[in-house]
């Protein structure tokens, strides 16, 4: 049984090489606090996390593809979802 690809030394090479960019967030275009790091990044809303422009979910061959890595804060990533059109806005399911 394989492991997670996520927990190996190309997808932090990876996650290494994006945060060293210092790139503000691609979905929202605010500045990212990059100097957030271990258990507070963890916790922290406007932490840096490696966001896939095309979701892992939908495509795991782009998992480790540089070209499909873009920063983002840990809180649009979740709110995004594996939606892959940043543009959508995100919809109840109905009229509350």
């Amino acid at each position: 049984m394989a492991g997670n690809p996520r927990n190996g030394r190309p997808y932090r090479r990876l996650t290494l090489y994006q945060r060293t960019l210092g790139l503000p967030c691609w979905i929202c275009g605010q500045a990212i606090d990059y100097r957030i790091t271990g258990d507070e990044a963890r916790r922290s809303s406007w932490a840096f996390t490696l966001d896939h422009v095309l979701p892992v979910s939908r495509r795991a061959d782009l998992l480790l593809d540089p070209s499909n890595a873009r920063s983002a804060h840990r809180r649009c990533n979740s709110a995004r979802g594996n939606r892959a059109d940043v543009t959508t806005p995100t919809r109840a399911s109905r009229r509350w």
